[in-house]
């Protein structure tokens, strides 16, 4: 058990710092290339660990485990998988993506990292009959408090259509919403399918959607030009692999190991760290100290929903 808390502490500081990295990538290419150049990246690793696994299989000449490995899944699996790759692929880092272009890294980070958790033990007492208790129920009305705070600011007219930044606020909003309805979904799934195989098919299925969503934006013909920028290939390198392949398999890994709000709550962290780095390397934000106070609020709540 002590070896998943430790992949989980590794999986937060890999996650953490994405942030910074999309931020960088930004200033190369639009947000959707940025997803589409990291699915791209996970996919293909996918498709080599696959290749491998294959390989070694031929060369064990055990037909009984290469059909073992290789189970039916059912309408509803797909079906499943399909929207948790909507949920948590697509139109998760379009808005993530899109956020860090308009407000910063730090301020999206917050958002998701700290309302997610909210949301993901909201959806464990419906669709995993986990227990609803005081501390829950204080938790989740401090944890409203807190979140108003987060969104706003302490400034009602930053969640406005008149606000210069409301477009930016809006896509940070909804992107715990697609996380924690990804999260319930796939830990729905960890129960017939590896957690490898989730991730793979999500990564495949995402790709595919994001490239219909780069073409239609007129993208692909940028996203082709700046294919070969080494600073690009550096980001999307480690949003493919460290924060896809590895990071997501440590989450799914998790979930099916531990409850949902306990996994949940090591996203606590998330956004300090972010906010750290970004500080450290100068990066541009738009943050105000209420955002802040919010943010601790919504944690105190956390650490109350899932107390014992």
């Amino acid at each position: 058990m002590l070896i998943i808390y430790f992949l989980l502490v590794l999986m937060i500081f890999i996650w953490s710092f994405s942030f910074i990295i999309v931020d960088i990538a930004i200033e190369f290419i639009p947000p959707l290339s940025i997803a589409l150049y990291r699915f791209i990246i996970a996919s293909i690793t996918f498709l080599i660990i696959d290749f491998y696994i294959n390989l070694r299989n031929k060369r064990s000449n055990n037909p009984i485990k290469r059909v073992a490995d290789d189970p039916k899944y059912s309408k509803i699996d797909w079906i499943t998988l399909l929207i948790s790759s909507f949920t948590g692929v697509s139109l998760f880092f379009f808005s993530q993506y899109n956020a860090i272009l308009l407000i910063g890294p730090s301020l999206p980070a917050l958002f998701v990292c700290l309302l997610a958790p909210v949301l993901i033990s909201f959806f464990a007492l419906i669709f995993f009959q986990e227990k609803l208790n005081k501390f829950k129920l204080i938790g989740f009305i401090i944890a409203s408090i807190g979140g108003f705070l987060l969104v706003t600011g302490g400034n009602i007219e930053n969640i406005t259509p008149s606000s210069p930044n409301f477009i930016g606020y809006l896509f940070a909003l909804i992107t715990p919403i697609f996380w924690s309805i990804y999260a319930t979904l796939t830990k729905k799934l960890t129960k017939s399918i590896s957690s490898n195989k989730i991730n793979k098919y999500i990564s495949y299925f995402g790709t595919i959607e994001l490239l219909f969503f780069v073409l239609i934006n007129n993208e692909f013909p940028f996203f082709i030009h700046n294919f070969f920028n080494l600073t690009l290939f550096l980001c999307a390198i480690y949003l493919g692999i460290g924060c896809y392949v590895i990071g997501y398999f440590i989450w799914q890994h998790s979930q099916n190991k531990l409850k949902s709000s306990k996994v949940a709550s090591f996203l606590y962290i998330e956004p300090f760290l972010t906010l750290l780095f970004s500080l450290l390397l100068q990066r541009s934000e738009i943050i105000v100290v209420w955002n802040i106070i919010g943010g601790i609020i919504v944690l105190v709540a956390v650490l109350l929903i899932n107390y014992r």
